[in-house]
């Protein structure tokens, strides 16, 4: 009785906590009258709303501090009324105060008035530097603050080019304005009802949970197709096996009454006992006279990782696929692409997911063999947005094998198409993000590169990362990984020296990024591009070589190695010449190592309803085809090029290639 007495009185806390902060105040008196009246007394301290009436007063000693360049009184205020937990965990909090330290730290340089005060300068300075080396160390691997890092060390600051901004007349004001509004919000949190975030962090929870059963349903639906083909299959061997059992007592039985067992009876129980594939071999080339060869074999087909036997997936109509493809409502479409998709995604590797992209290339799925004027291509141009999404997530599945994108390169529309949805696809993150996926994949054919690089697609890249805490982990890292390989091409280089300035301080930005997946790219790009002698003279005019030197004691040995090389191609005085070129006139390379990333079945957009068939059930419910025995297709050798330890890129890769260890 005493907790729900107890949890009565916290619940009408909380209302009269709300009513108070929303000043209601009628109500609030009408509340509390009938809550005494009644003998129900309500707990005062439930929530975190108390009104500070000393918040104004703290408020303009720190803002009077930061205009009088006060650093001690604005720190001690500072420290003492800004919540731990907030300076330290959080973001907005961090990089606020780095910056403040840099106001006071050049506070003496900006006084119009009076003579500059040297040892003032110097001790702002050295607890300038001692805030980088202790809480501002935190920032070091962002790029935003990676050149302030270097401004203990700068003689004069303000005639560097890196520090102009910080002199500019806007710069302290908009600084100030940030402050205050930061101060507001933080003197106003303190003040949130309980009951207000206990029901925002509800909403999110509950939608959080609705989203994650939904992707869970649907996993579990496909893993249940997968399961019950192999009780099926569990099923019919178990019956098989009983059979044979019988059989084999039967035997015994008989050879204790002196009955021989033929080398023929064995061999037809084994064929029986073993898997498809071996059957052929065990009819017709082994010898069952010799003494063990029955339990050896039976031994290796009871071996899973040495032989496993992957049925082949149904035909399809691909002539009725791609006439609703064309043809079919909005949604149907984006079920197929799902669908075609998954069919891809999901084989095993080998024979079977071999088999299937051979069926979409040789029935020409997406219309690449020729200039159809409809074709499974112009689904990237379609008005719904589930549709353009899902044409580019199959693009980018075809693209992630080789012989898929030896079919997209025959036709150059495809290319066309694919940047020119790059170029436009500003809603939707996803659809982009495969878009650039499948551009990048096709960036390791040869024609395809130079054909990029005429298409202006390095000067996109550069706009693109000039923001890269603006894009998603994916698309960064396929944009860098993409720039890198056109930047290996003479012709890419030939851009990049047109705009050196832009696309080092892109680079340079890009080296202290937090995500470290992209540093093998951004290094592959600047050793390459550091070739041409006008960047390199552009490169050591901006500092480019501290730069790269604050990298090499904080980064893996690997990192440092590529920076050394890069610090050594910085320094070289080589000219341009035909060596150099010649690299262009090689034949054709390309990765071959086929990495289907994870990323192409994310965030599904669409769901089934009640009755409403898709992936696999949809196939080869509506669309089953005659049954065709494709042979093995020949498996070609990875292509691979060593490098030596520690060098950066030099040859066009893959993120999912390069992670796997295949570079070309």
């Amino acid at each position: 009785m005493g907790d729900v007495l107890a949890h009565k009185s916290e619940l009408l806390g909380l209302v009269r906590e709300y009513l108070d902060f929303a000043e209601f105040e009628d109500t609030l008196k009408t509340f509390s009258k009938e809550c005494k009246i009644k003998g129900k007394p309500f707990s005062k301290t439930v929530g975190g709303c108390l009104k500070d009436s000393r918040s104004p007063a703290i408020q303009q000693e720190l803002l009077a501090a930061f205009s009088g360049g006060d650093q001690k009184a604005f720190f001690r205020l500072w420290e003492e009324h800004i919540p731990i937990t907030v300076r330290d965990g959080d973001a907005l909090a961090q990089k606020l105060e780095f910056y403040l330290h840099i106001h006071f730290a050049l506070h003496p340089l900006k006084r119009g008035t009076g003579r500059l005060d040297k040892r003032e300068l110097e001790e702002r300075i050295s607890y300038f530097r001692s805030f980088l080396e202790t809480r501002g160390a935190a920032l070091s691997q962002t790029t935003e603050f990676l050149p302030f890092y270097a401004l203990p060390f700068v003689p004069d600051p303000r005639v560097h080019p890196s520090f102009k901004e910080l002199f500019q007349d806007s710069w302290t004001p908009e600084l100030k304005s940030k402050l205050e509004k930061f101060l507001a919000l933080i003197f106003k949190v303190n003040n949130t009802p309980k009951l207000f975030t206990i029901y925002k962090e509800n909403g999110r929870h509950n939608k959080e949970t609705l989203q994650r059963l939904q992707q869970q349903l649907v996993d579990a639906e496909r893993r249940s197709m997968t399961y019950l083909k192999r009780y099926n299959k569990i099923q019919a061997d178990y019956h098989n096996l009983i059979g044979v059992t019988a059989e084999l007592v039967d035997s015994l039985e008989a050879t204790v009454s002196g009955k021989m067992i033929t080398p023929e009876y064995l061999q037809s129980v084994c064929v029986r006992l073993f898997s498809n594939q071996m059957r052929q071999s065990l009819a017709h080339s082994v010898d069952f006279t010799r003494p063990g060869t029955a339990s050896t074999m039976l031994r290796a087909s009871l071996a899973p990782e040495k032989l496993q036997d992957v049925p082949l997936l149904p035909s399809l109509d691909y002539e009725k696929l791609k006439k609703d493809l064309i043809w079919g409502s909005d949604r149907l479409k984006a079920f197929l692409l799902q669908a075609l998709r998954w069919r891809l995604t999901t084989s095993h590797p080998g024979e079977q997911r071999e088999t299937v992209l051979q069926a979409y290339v040789s029935n020409d799925l997406l219309g690449c063999h020729g200039c159809q004027q409809r074709s499974g291509l112009q689904l990237l141009h379609s008005k719904s947005e589930v549709v353009r999404q899902y044409a580019a997530r199959l693009i980018n599945a075809v693209a992630s094998l080789a012989k898929g994108r030896l079919y997209l390169a025959q036709n150059m529309q495809v290319l066309r198409m694919l940047e020119g949805r790059l170029k436009e696809e500003d809603k939707d993150v996803v659809a982009r993000e495969n878009v650039l996926g499948a551009l990048q994949k096709l960036s390791l054919r040869r024609p395809l590169q130079t054909a990029m690089i005429r298409d202006g697609l390095v000067l996109w890249l550069m706009d693109a990362l000039r923001e890269p805490d603006c894009l998603s982990d994916y698309t960064l890292e396929y944009a860098v990984a993409l720039l890198m390989n056109l930047c290996l091409r003479s012709a890419g280089k030939s851009v990049c020296a047109k705009v050196a300035g832009l696309v080092l301080k892109v680079l340079s930005d890009l080296l202290g990024h937090e995500n470290q997946e992209i540093q093998p790219y951004v290094n592959g790009a600047l050793y390459s591009i550091l070739s041409i002698p006008s960047i390199r003279e552009k490169a050591r005019a901006m500092g480019m070589e501290d730069i790269l030197r604050c990298f090499l004691k904080e980064g893996n040995a690997e990192m440092t190695r590529q920076i050394e090389f890069i610090i050594k191609q910085l320094n070289s005085e080589e000219l341009l010449d035909g060596v150099l070129e010649s690299d262009d006139e090689e034949d054709e390379d390309e990765e071959g190592h086929d990495t289907m990333e994870a990323d192409l079945d994310k965030d599904e957009l669409i769901q089934p309803q009640l009755g409403e068939l898709s992936g696999e059930k949809l196939l080869t419910t509506e669309y089953l085809g005659i049954m065709t025995n494709t042979g093995k297709v020949q498996q070609r050798g990875q292509a691979s090029v060593q490098r030596s330890g520690g060098e950066p890129l030099r040859r066009p890769v893959t993120p999912g290639g390069h992670r796997t260890g295949c570079p070309v």
